[in-house]
Formats: C-alpha cells, sequence, structure tokens
C-alpha cells in the first residue's frame, strides 16, 4: 500500500496556545514535528467511514492519508481467519491481506477485540458511528418475526459485529444460532441470496441490507426491534502512537477535524455521501437511502465497556478460552485524546 509521507507543522502548536496569551510572549518551542501523514484505514465498502474521510479532505494538505484496511492495519497483520471465513468474495477468493500499516484504523468493536488477543497494546480513542443493524427477510419464507427465524437459512459475515447482532436477535427470542442454519457469506454475498432466494434472511450492515430490502419489494421484512444491540464502530490505535509526542498531536489534530466531520454527517451530508460512492462503488441514491440506519456520535459511548464484555463472552466461546475480565477490556479504551481535541 502506498504511503505518502509529508510533514504537519506548528498549527497544532498553535491551536493548543489559541486563547491562552494575554500579551505578546516570546516565540514558543514547536510541538515535535512527525516526518509522516497520519494514516487512517478503513475498508472501502463500508459506510461508517464517512466521517474519518471527510476529515482527512479537511485537513491540511499532505497531513493526512487514508486508505483501505482495518484494525489489522495498525500491525500489518493479516486475518486469515476473518478472510476465509465466509464465501461470495468478488474474486471467487479471500482478498490478499493489505500490507499497508496505519496510523488509526476504523473497524466495529468485534474486531477490536479479536485482534486485541494478540495484540493488547490498541486502544479504541473514539467512536464516529453507529450502524442500526436489521434482519432483512423473505415473507415468502414464512418469516413475520424473530420467532420464525427458528429453522430458517440466514445469511451473515461470521466473526463480525453483523453475527453477534444476530446473536442478541436471536437470545431475546428465546434461540440461538443452533436453531438456525447460519450460511457464512459477504455482506454484498449475503445480500444476492437473498434477493435471489438462496437464503431465507440476511444479517448484515448498510447499504448491503437496504439493496436487498429494495429488491425484495413486498415480500421483503425488515426486524429491526429497538435495544438489541448497535454496531460500536470506533477508530482505532496503537498504544505507543498515542505515547509518541508528534504523533499523538497529528491524532487530536485530526480528532478536532473528525468532530466537524460527524456534525457534517448528521445535518449536512450531501458531500459525505457522495464521496462514499466514489469510493464504495454503490449507488449514490441507495446511499441516501440508507443514511438514516447510522448515527454519527464522535464520542465514546457510555455503554462501550458494557457492549464490550457481553461481546468478548460471545467471542470467548466461539473461540473455546476464556473471557477476559473487565478490568483487562477496559484497557482498551483511551478517552484522553478525544478530551483533548473537545477541549477549547
Amino acid at each position: 500500500m502506498r504511503r505518502n509521507k509529508a510533514v504537519i507543522a506548528a498549527s497544532i502548536a498553535a491551536l493548543a496556545l489559541a486563547g491562552c496569551a494575554t500579551a505578546p510572549t516570546a516565540a514558543r518551542p514547536a510541538s515535535p514535528v512527525p516526518a509522516d501523514p497520519l494514516s487512517v484505514f478503513g475498508y472501502r465498502t463500508v459506510l461508517e467511514f464517512g466521517p474519518a474521510l471527510l476529515a482527512a479532505k479537511n485537513a491540511p494538505p499532505g497531513t493526512v492519508v487514508t486508505a483501505s484496511g482495518g484494525v489489522p492495519n495498525l500491525w500489518a497483520a493479516p486475518d486469515p481467519a476473518l478472510a476465509a471465513s465466509v464465501g461470495g468474495h468478488a474474486d471467487g477468493a479471500p482478498p490478499p491481506p493489505n500490507p499497508g500499516v496505519a496510523d488509526l484504523a476504523g473497524n466495529a468493536e468485534t474486531q477490536t477485540l479479536r485482534m486485541s488477543l494478540k495484540h493488547p497494546d490498541v486502544r479504541i480513542i473514539v467512536t464516529t458511528t453507529e450502524g442500526l443493524y436489521r434482519i432483512v427477510a423473505r415473507r415468502s419464507s414464512g418469516i413475520a418475526s424473530v420467532a420464525d427465524l427458528r429453522g430458517k437459512r440466514i445469511a451473515v459475515f461470521v466473526n463480525t459485529s453483523a453475527a453477534f447482532y444476530l446473536h442478541r436477535l436471536l437470545k431475546g427470542a428465546g434461540l440461538s444460532e443452533a436453531d438456525v442454519t447460519i450460511v457464512p457469506l459477504t455482506a454484498k454475498a449475503g445480500a444476492d441470496a437473498v434477493i435471489k432466494g438462496d437464503v431465507d434472511a440476511l444479517s448484515t450492515w448498510e447499504p448491503e441490507a437496504e439493496r436487498a430490502s429494495l429488491a425484495l419489494g413486498d415480500n421483503g421484512l425488515s426486524i429491526q426491534p429497538e435495544g438489541v444491540y448497535r454496531e460500536i464502530y470506533s477508530l482505532n490505535a496503537k498504544a505507543a502512537t498515542l505515547a509518541d509526542p508528534a504523533k499523538r498531536a497529528q491524532v487530536v489534530a485530526f480528532l478536532r477535524e473528525l468532530l466537524v466531520g460527524c456534525r457534517k454527517a448528521e445535518e449536512d451530508p450531501g458531500e459525505m455521501q457522495a464521496m462514499l460512492a466514489e469510493r464504495t462503488g454503490q449507488d449514490l441514491q441507495l446511499i441516501r437511502q440508507s443514511w438514516h440506519h447510522h448515527r454519527f456520535p464522535c464520542t465514546l459511548p457510555g455503554d462501550l465497556l458494557d457492549v464490550m464484555v457481553e461481546e468478548e463472552q460471545w467471542l470467548a466461546k466461539i473461540d473455546g478460552r476464556p473471557a477476559r475480565d473487565r478490568a483487562a477490556l477496559s484497557r482498551l479504551i483511551d478517552a484522553s485524546l478525544l478530551r483533548e481535541a473537545a477541549a477549547p
């Protein structure tokens, strides 16, 4: 992955000093200047990366670069277990691991938990997007409620937040994954399968859920009970990156742009939606229609740790290992940078 590098200069120091001086003072030493621009990765196909894309566009020229990838790119660590766990990749095979190295990487909390087993130095620093998931089902399969999913074929990208959503949904109805037939497919392939009738239902993120719903028309049913689960899509970094003064200054400056990006996503999303249409290859109108299935808080949710504790138990059972406790998981969250970025 190409990594263009540049310099971010004394504007960060000026931000830190703004409003503090009451009289002319002698020049102060500039903040440490990093040799490289900030590299921010997010998977090409997801809408949740929108605020970060806009923040990168509005950052000073040459200070931020973006690329396709996720949490594994913090260490250039391939995740073959995830890539090989589903069918329906566009080229007929799991994609090769992205070789790029990220300073910040976007992913749902599911992948942060998975990668933190081998890389406990990962830190969640801000939640940009919450994805409001749903099940899209075929009425002709006899599905009118969650209870009717028993015995049905459900497409889902396993080991992801969409799979955890399905787990939570089934659990609420007194069911489990053992009561349904899981068909492991990518989001796009899952949408194609439910449209064609190869599966009875789909659990995935937008805009593929919207595409399936529109294609099914009157034969489609969206199941979306409130309070079941929402994807918590966050930017992640390595602890060493945040401990480096120059890189930390870059991250804080980027978070300031990100806060603006999240407001734009809620209030005036047109520019962001157009950027995502170009980046993902998805139809712009489809992106617009599915936009209301997202929230853009740019904060750290108060229940983030609670969700991670429950999700860790689910993942541990799948992996056949002991679940980490709350104290261990709490160390994966670092709110200090967001506080710095939000300070006047």
